[in-house]
This record gives structure tokens, sequence and C-alpha cells, in this order.
């Protein structure tokens, strides 16, 4: 072989690798991700056997077989900073390699937190200055997620900025840095960025490496808490996608502050909003009704649906909203939510399948109820309790 064609097989050899290893990159949470995060239930009590017991919970739940994946340590794990400055594990995580290793071995991912700033959250050492060195760690680590929380840096660098327009240029810095950190490592590690909503970062999250950002505040274990941050996510639907998604935050499902048709809207309005479906319960605790609910097949499928398109509120009328998402095979799920007071129990509410973009005739199916209601046409109605959802996929009639 002359060297021109050795030269020139290098050549396509290379660009064959690049291309792999940028589809590689796309698929990066291609679709939402989904898994557990410790902070809803364990908060600072999280530790190295929690999450091992969290694990094999998913196996033996059945998640980790209808897709959850991720298990996230979030804040309290940090210990101190050797002279070198590695970060390294408080005494609640003797071996963080060892803890990766074991979660691998269970089919899952692990997770871990950090922010920009000096402290987190929690008052534990965060990454400021020595991101490249802390991403590395996680990457020795085998850490496959990190969560990225705003916290100290918003009053140490954010607040102090002259104008608005600086404050925006030292946020993103700031995300921008871990993320070139992140891929300096070469290991894929899906970037969350968490800061609340603040300047409008769906509109610049993607930009700075995000594979997901935080729209609002935490959500708490009520239905006021989750019902408000869920439908206030009306008309943030095109800066979602493949790669890049909009977090409405952890599911409470399984925490007991809700009722079953509560906790059947919360999973029914993430699903629609193809938001990332990390449980925040105790998984080793769970109730068949618990499970049944998180690990519901259709409504997953909604949620991890390839085409990638999020919901949107399509009307309302009164208490009554009617959300709806495009699916892959040309169908869409709706959701068709009673937001009245608990008193009223229940609701008749007229569907109009014109105003769903169904003009025609078309076939319906109530995921929740587990059948299928026929062909319809026109208005039909819906008995919906109250605070709850008829969640349906609707096809057009061939």
């Amino acid at each position: 072989m002359q060297k021109r064609d050795i030269g020139a097989l290098v050549v396509c050899l290379v660009a064959l690798l690049s291309a792999a290893a940028s589809a590689q990159t796309s698929r990066l949470a291609a679709t939402p991700p989904m898994g557990w995060n410790s902070w809803n239930h364990f908060a600072e009590k999280v530790d190295d056997a929690t999450i091992r017991a969290q694990a094999d919970a998913m196996v033996s739940s059945g998640m980790r077989d209808a897709g959850y994946v991720y298990i996230n340590i979030d804040d309290t794990w940090e210990g101190k900073r050797d002279e070198k400055g590695i970060i390294h594990p408080n005494a609640k995580f003797p071996d963080m390699k060892a803890l990766a290793d074991y979660v691998h071995s269970k089919g899952l991912k692990l997770g871990i937190y950090s922010g920009p700033g000096t402290k987190t959250c929690g008052g534990y050492e965060a990454s400021f200055g020595h991101e490249d060195q802390d991403a590395q760690t996680y990457a020795d680590w085998g850490i496959d997620y990190l969560k990225y929380d705003l916290c100290s840096y918003n009053d140490e660098v954010i607040n102090k900025q002259p104008t608005p327009e600086a404050q925006h240029q030292k946020m993103l810095e700031a995300y921008t840095k871990m993320h070139e950190a992140l891929k300096k490592t070469g290991r894929p590690i899906v970037f969350s960025l968490c800061q609340y909503g603040l300047q409008n970062v769906w509109r610049w999250g993607a930009s700075v490496g995000g594979n997901l950002w935080r729209t609002t505040g935490d959500i708490g274990d009520s239905y006021e808490s989750m019902a408000s941050i869920g439908f206030s996510q009306a008309g943030l639907s095109h800066f979602a996608g493949p790669g890049h998604w909009n977090d409405v935050d952890m599911l409470e499902i399984g925490n007991g502050g809700m009722k079953l048709e509560e906790y059947r809207t919360h999973m029914s309005l993430w699903a629609l909003l193809a938001a990332p479906l990390l449980a925040g319960n105790d998984l080793t605790k769970m109730t068949p009704e618990t499970i049944a609910l998180l690990t519901n097949r259709e409504v997953i499928a909604i949620d991890q649906d390839r085409l990638g398109v999020q919901g949107d509120r399509v009307y309302a009328e009164g208490p009554s909203e009617f959300w709806a998402r495009p699916l892959a095979d040309g169908s869409k799920a709706v959701g068709v939510f009673n937001r009245r007071d608990t008193w009223t129990k229940e609701a008749y509410i007229d569907v109009d399948l014109r105003a769903l973009g169904f003009e025609g005739g078309a076939k319906v199916r109530d995921i929740w109820q587990g059948k299928d209601l026929g062909v319809l046409k026109g208005t039909f109605k819906l008995k919906v309790p109250a605070h709850g959802v008829a969640l349906l996929k609707i096809c057009k009639q061939r």
C-alpha cells in the first residue's frame, strides 16, 4: 500500500471515529433522564449504605427494567480537599469508587452533586476554582451524572455584578466552565443545571452544555407545590428536545404527602412535559400502589417518546386544563386535568377532540384505566376526580 493510500485510510478512520464520538455525545440524555435522587426523602442523612440499598431496590422493584437507571447522590457527601486540592468524600462515603462499581454492577449509573460556588447549599465544599480537578475526580470514580447547584455562587459572584448583563455573563461562565471540564475527562457525564429557572435558563441552558436545567424552585410533597410547578410550564415546550430538557424537579410519588389521584396527576404531567423522571422516595419501602405509579409502561413511554417534543397546554376551561404532546407514532398524549378543589370530589369534563386537533373520528385509550374507549367523534365526557387526571392516547382513525 502506498503512503498516500495509508494517509487517506488514516484520514477516513479519524473521520469515522470523530463521527462515532459525535454520535455518542448526541445520545447523552437523548430522552429525559430517569432514576432516583437522595434529597427529597433522605436529605443530609444519605450515606453509602443508603445508596446501595436504593440501587438494590431499584432492581428488585422492577424500576430499572422500566427505564430508571440513575442513582443520584445529592448534597452532603463532600469532605475536605487534600494538599493538592483534590476533593474527597466524607466519612459517610468511605470509598466512592467502590460505590460506583457496586451501582454499575446492578446495571445502573451513579450521579453526584456540586456547585459553581465555594460552598454547596448545605455548606459543604463546592467546585469554585477546582472545576477541572473535580470533573476528573468524578470521572475517575465512575460518575455518570452531575447536578450542579447555584447556591453560594449567587451571593458570592452573581449578586455582586453591577448590571443584569454582567450577572448573566457570570452565570454563563460558571456553567460553561464545568461543562468544558466534564468534556475534557472524556467520560459521558450528564450535566444537570440547578439554578431554579433564573435568567430564563431555558433560553441558554443548552448553549452552556446543559442536558437539563431546572425551570422552577424546589418541589414539595403537596398538591399545591406540584401543581404550581407543573402547570407553570406552559409556553416552554419549544426550548426542550433530545439532549436538553426542561427540568421541573424530582418526583414526590411515594413520600406520602399527596393522595393517589394527585400522584397520578404528578406522574402524568411530568410525562407530558418530557420531564426527567427522578424518583425522590425511599425505594426500599414502596407500596405496590407506588410501584405501579412509577413503573406504568404506557406513561413512561410518553415521557421517553423518541420524537422528544415536550407537551404544552392546548386550552383551559375554568378549572379544567387540556395538555397535549405529539408522539413519534403520529398519535397524541392528552392530559385532561381537573384542578377543582377536592371537596367537589369529581367532575364530568367535556373533551373536544376538534380542539385537540382531531376533526374526524379518533381512537381513544385511557392509560391509567388501561382500556380502550373506542372510536369517538366531536365531544365526549370524562369523569375526572378533583385534583386528578385522565391521561389519554389519541390516534386519528384511518
